[in-house]
């Protein structure tokens, strides 16, 4: 156990021991303080993303939303059962690290999907149950007006790619429009299963786009104690390849490190729009299926191969939900990497393949839809080709800083002056979702509302926040929490 009590050992910023008031316990300040620059840095890019905002819309050009850079209005609210997000946030942010340190795994991993529900659905609370939660996939643009008019699957599937650009009554909706059919699909089911509207539609979007953290600590348990080198590797067999079934002493760093992150993944400021909008479901399939992955490329026997098609099957569907996802391919093929072997690449080829025979099979194909929705977002009168890319290929980071919060900007900072302190899978996955992130932004295609659209990357960047000290984990958990609350309350956010 660590203490600061006389002459017994601390951590250092890196979580090393030090002795009080040795060189090394000097060296803290100076890396909170570059903590602490960076986190200015990012409010003064909010700052000028709002102000240069504002100011383009003085000016009449087309920014299109609300309260720059966010799809959001200003208008402070709270209501009462908004009270919930602030117990969750106090219990979590205090409690969250040792109960995380202390707990098995298996009911670890139940205990943060409840927080992490709890924290969503507060946070959606502040609107009310209805506004928040109800209402919000009940708009004219939602997928729940292709509910009503589904002419069967496979009609819908052999006209849905000839129903996105145009402008006739069988146009599909916006988001409809914009998203692979299985998008709209989900919500045919969810009617289906549990009965039409928006209350059963928002309650299912919810209630798996919070089980995201969870997935991604699974996939970090799994793969997290992962380290290369030329001698004296972790988990490493001869010739550098993971033995199977890996090493205890692996399996337990990389559970630690995914201890240290479920709280950061748990109080996610980006819960602001994944309670509620599909996109926070997205977040979590694509999360589920790397977890799948992982999970399978660590096994050996029948089961790890069994594991890894599952997960391909997964991030297939992934793919049919949203076109972005594919940015975030480079995720996957980490895991190959960490685990130096491609078979569970191959396995998981092979289930997303499957899911693409069996759309195509039914009419549709993946390219003939993305092709057709880059058309529509360029069509006259659209957003797409109204909002001005210079402007937003800078303001897209400022929103999406606002989903990920400071702790994940201070993570961020530390990852990048000292990426060989990072484990290897921190490195590599947030590396990942970066690139992800920056191909997004220069294609042009996310001009705005990223901060919900980029939710499937931002859920991974948490990682981050494992770099961070632990005994200043409370402090960031309060700080992001903060940030989410006050957002929520001070903004109406649409989503």
């Amino acid at each position: 156990m660590t203490t600061v009590l006389g002459g017994v050992r601390s951590h250092d910023d890196d979580g090393r021991a030090v002795t009080p008031g040795g060189p090394d316990d000097r060296r803290r300040a100076p890396r909170l303080r570059g903590d602490l620059v960076a986190v200015l840095l990012s409010a003064a890019l909010v700052t000028a993303a709002a102000l240069r905002g504002w100011e383009g819309i003085d000016e009449g050009v087309k920014i299109l939303v609300g309260w720059p850079p966010l799809l959001a209005a200003w208008l402070p609210h709270f209501e009462p059962g908004g009270v919930a997000a602030v117990v969750v946030a106090l219990l979590v942010a205090l409690s969250g690290p040792a109960v995380a340190a202390r707990l098995r795994w298996g009911p670890l991993l139940g205990l943060a999907y409840v927080a992490s529900v709890a924290w969503t659905v507060g946070l959606a609370l502040i609107d009310g149950f209805r506004p928040g939660i109800v209402d919000r996939l009940t708009t004219p643009t939602e997928y729940l007006v292709e509910v009503g008019r589904f002419p069967g699957l496979r009609p819908f599937l052999a006209t849905f790619a000839d129903r996105i650009v145009g402008m006739t009554p069988d146009t599909l909706v916006t988001h409809a429009s914009g998203h692979p059919p299985l998008a709209t699909l989900f919500y045919v089911g969810v009617a289906d299963l549990f009965g039409p509207g928006g209350e059963p539609a928002g309650l299912a979007t919810l209630l798996i786009g919070a089980s995201a953290p969870v997935a991604v600590a699974i996939t970090v348990g799994a793969l997290g104690g992962l380290r290369f080198g030329t001698s004296g590797a972790t988990g490493e067999g001869r010739g550098g390849r993971v033995t199977h079934p890996l090493p205890a002493e692996t399996v337990t760093a990389g559970r630690d490190l995914a201890r240290r992150y479920l709280p950061f993944g748990v109080l996610f400021p980006g819960a602001v729009w994944v309670g509620v909008s599909a996109d926070g479901m997205f977040a979590a399939v694509f999360a589920w299926g790397v977890a799948f992955l992982a999970l399978g490329a660590v096994r050996r026997g029948m089961l790890g191969p069994l594991l890894c098609l599952v997960g391909g099957v997964v991030l297939g569907a992934a793919l049919f939900l949203s076109y972005g996802l594919v940015a975030g391919g480079l995720v996957p093929i980490v895991v190959a990497v960490l685990v130096r072997r491609w078979t569970p690449l191959v396995a998981g080829a092979v289930g997303a393949l499957a899911v693409v025979g069996l759309f195509t099979l039914g009419g549709f194909w993946w390219l003939d839809g993305y092709e057709q929705v880059e058309l529509r977002y360029y069509q006259v009168g659209e957003y797409g080709l109204l909002r001005p890319y210079e402007y937003w290929v800078w303001a897209n980071l400022a929103a999406f800083v606002l989903t990920l919060g400071p702790a994940v900007v201070a993570g961020l900072r530390r990852l990048v002056w000292w990426p060989r302190r990072a484990p290897l899978a921190v490195v590599l996955l947030v590396g990942a979702v970066l690139l992800a992130v920056a191909a997004a932004d220069l294609s042009g295609l996310s001009k705005a509302e990223v901060e919900r659209i980029w939710l499937p990357f931002g859920t991974w960047a948490v990682l981050a926040c494992t770099l961070l000290p632990p005994r200043s984990a409370r402090w960031w958990l309060l700080a992001q929490a903060v940030l989410a609350i006050t957002v929520n309350s001070l903004l109406s956010t649409v989503w």
